[in-house]
This record gives C-alpha cells, sequence and structure tokens, in this order.
C-alpha cells in the first residue's frame, strides 16, 4: 500500500468499493501480498477504512506473518546432524 497520484487521463475501478477512481485524484496502491504486478488502485477513504476494520495489512504487517527462512546457524547445524 503507497500512495499515489497519476498524470495520465485514466479512471479506474476501486477494488474495495468497486467505483470509478479518476487517476487524477489521490489515491493508494494496493498490492495482494506485496505481488507489484496484481496491484490495484483504491480510493484513499476506501483504504483507510480497510485499514481501521483490519482488513488491509501494510507489507510490514503482512510480511511478519510470513514464515521466516531458517538462520545460517540453523542451517550450518542441520547440515552437521545429517
Amino acid at each position: 500500500m503507497r500512495p499515489a497520484q497519476n498524470r495520465k487521463p485514466a479512471t479506474y475501478r476501486c477494488p474495495l468499493c468497486g467505483k470509478h477512481l479518476p487517476a487524477l485524484s489521490e489515491h493508494f496502491l494496493i498490492a495482494p501480498e506485496g505481488d507489484m504486478n496484481q496491484r490495484r488502485h483504491a480510493h484513499t477513504g476506501c483504504v483507510l477504512a480497510a485499514r481501521k476494520r483490519g482488513a488491509l495489512p501494510t507489507e510490514d504487517e503482512w510480511r511478519r506473518t510470513q514464515p521466516r527462512a531458517p538462520s545460517l546457524w540453523e542451517r550450518l547445524r542441520a547440515k552437521l546432524s545429517r
């Protein structure tokens, strides 16, 4: 999720409310699970309301829920115990 504003004359559809969103207005880019290839343009109000409900995590919040890769020490220990 990041603030965005575009100067090209385009219109998007907000994925949160389904209404039209002019590119010239202030809005947010949201990317599901950090995949910027799947990014969507959303109204600022829709994004703030979703954040307030807890339905739209920031990238940092999402990353904290992902499994962590084993540390170098854990990988070495596993290799030595084989």
